[in-house]
């Protein structure tokens, strides 16, 4: 079995960003200047390795191998793609694949299909979630031309992650991705990209669909997706504020079969060790708006319970009839939601060392 840790590549700055906030801006200002918001609330969280610049190949390479010394396997990096537009691409290009720890472990890309808020903290709650301007289109000659930069510059690779000798690539809102382009769209979408790597001589894809909505799971398998998992699988978004971590993580897992059966395809458990996304948030006080980032806060997160949710995922992937079972974790290192598994302050090692026992 593999544990794989989904990565996100948002700390460093990039002109984007530095447009609309100030030069020099990256989430840690974010998680730096975050405080606690009611009784009880573990704010600010910090870095017990300090924060870090994702470029660096030296500081990713540092924190890359701490992972792997753990039981990390592999790390699935965020691929922030708009019709041949990428951001924040230096963490991988620079950061991971720059080191000598990024050419010998393995890593495999998540299309990323939002570009970043242009707000933080989100001040407003009368806009939609996903304000127009991230929204990632899309279409079959598109959808095309990133697979063949994917195998041009990421698949050919020794150490890319393979599933059955197939390259590893996975779409994060594949709702709006078949939203986007039709069921037909996507279907051909998918087997024109095939075609492609077959004539060009790369091997096949395993194509992962990520947090599908319950009205296309059923048209996963048929589309061409080879499996389904999700990235952060652990609060009720529509919940109360306060979320408990064991009993959120014991509903989430007795959901993973629903899964399964509905998409007649393998489910690939996803485990966090925590949902906290008030850095991304102004404060609102006990008025606070009932959608992200001012969504439920999960309490009462521990190493301890997080091991007891990484052995119940490894149950269920050993369990499943694939010749290669894999758990992801989400994530390595997203800060600004609560969910990392990086060294803190608070539990130093502890959400590492949770990874390591539930090796054993």
């Amino acid at each position: 079995m593999k544990i794989a840790a989904y990565v996100y590549t948002g700390w460093h700055s990039v002109p984007e960003r530095d447009e609309g906030f100030r030069p020099g801006f990256t989430e840690w200002d974010l998680v730096e200047a975050c405080r606690p918001r009611f009784e009880g609330h573990r704010q600010p969280r910090v870095p017990l390795l300090g924060s870090y610049d994702d470029r660096d190949p030296i500081e990713a390479g540092r924190r890359l191998a701490l992972a792997a010394s753990h039981g990390v396997d592999a790390f699935v990096y965020g691929f922030f793609w708009c019709r041949g537009k990428r951001v924040f691409e230096a963490a991988l290009d620079r950061g991971y694949l720059g080191s000598v720890e990024g050419n010998r472990l393995p890593f495999a890309l998540m299309w990323a299909n939002r570009m970043p808020r242009r707000v933080l903290p989100v001040r407003r709650s009368d806009l939609p979630v996903i304000d127009g301007s991230r929204r990632v289109p899309s279409d079959v000659d598109d959808f095309v031309s990133l697979i063949k930069t994917l195998a041009e510059d990421y698949f050919h690779r020794p150490n890319y992650l393979t599933v059955e000798g197939r390259s590893y690539f996975s779409i994060y809102d594949s709702t709006f991705f078949l939203r986007e382009l039709g069921l037909e769209g996507a279907k051909e979408a998918i087997a024109r990209a095939r075609r492609w790597l077959s004539e060009s001589a790369y091997p096949d894809l395993h194509l992962v669909a990520i947090d599908p909505s319950l009205a296309v799971v059923g048209d996963l398998r048929d589309i061409g997706f080879d499996s389904v998992t999700h990235y952060v699988f652990l609060p009720d978004w529509r919940g109360p504020a306060l979320q408990d971590y064991r009993e959120r993580a014991g509903i989430r897992a007795d959901e993973w079969e629903r899964f399964s059966i509905g998409s007649k395809l393998p489910y690939v458990p996803s485990v966090s060790p925590g949902w906290d996304a008030s850095p991304r948030a102004a404060e609102f006080g006990a008025e606070k708006p009932s959608k992200y980032p001012w969504s439920p806060v999960v309490t009462g997160d521990h190493p301890d319970l997080f091991h007891e949710a990484l052995v119940r995922a490894a149950g269920h992937a050993n369990r499943s009839a694939v010749a290669e079972p894999m758990v992801m974790v989400a994530s390595l290192n997203e800060w600004s939601e609560g969910h990392y598994i990086e060294p803190d302050t608070r539990f130093e090692n502890g959400w590492l060392e949770a990874i390591r026992a539930a090796r054993d």
